[in-house]
């Protein structure tokens, strides 16, 4: 994937130079002719074409925030119930990631959704302990994050 960059930006930089103008709108028409040129031929690259990554890096952002959205509220909605109906709990999620760069990013996601916190992780790096303020059903909750967050990092790391 980095070589892919580092050719496009490349070929932008030789687009202003055979155009002798150096300016960012050259720039940025040299940028889009090395995509389509990348795009072409990237079936003689060994790694899958560097903006597909790139694009479900910002899906998986903007899951993050959805999800970000939706815990806020149910969370203020719980401090605001005069009654604390509630259910805390803690369980195991297991997660068929394998890299730990994987693992630690679906831990930083679950982390930082509110109401939820990543206790530990085991020695093998394929479960997760969480802690939740609200967990009515553990299966579905367990569905939800493997649905959300945990298939898109999959996705990326393809």
């Amino acid at each position: 994937m980095a070589f892919q960059i580092l050719l496009n930006v490349f070929l932008a930089f030789v687009w202003m130079f055979l155009t002798v103008s150096f300016d960012g709108a050259s720039f940025l028409i040299g940028y889009l002719i090395g995509l389509l040129i990348i795009f072409i031929l990237r079936r003689f690259f060994h790694s899958r074409f560097y903006l597909i990554p790139l694009f479900v890096i910002v899906k998986l952002v903007f899951i993050f925030l959805k999800e970000l959205l939706l815990s806020n509220i149910a969370v203020v909605k719980v401090v605001l119930n005069r009654s604390l109906d509630i259910r805390p709990g803690i369980f195991a999620l297991p997660t068929e990631l394998e890299k730990d760069w994987e693992v630690t990013v679906l831990s930083l996601l679950i982390t930082l959704t509110p109401g939820t916190l990543v206790l530990d992780v085991s020695e093998d790096g394929r479960t997760l302990y969480i802690h939740a303020l609200d967990v009515p059903d553990v299966k579905e909750t367990i569905k939800a994050i493997k649905e959300s967050f945990e298939k898109t990092i999959m996705e990326v790391s393809k």
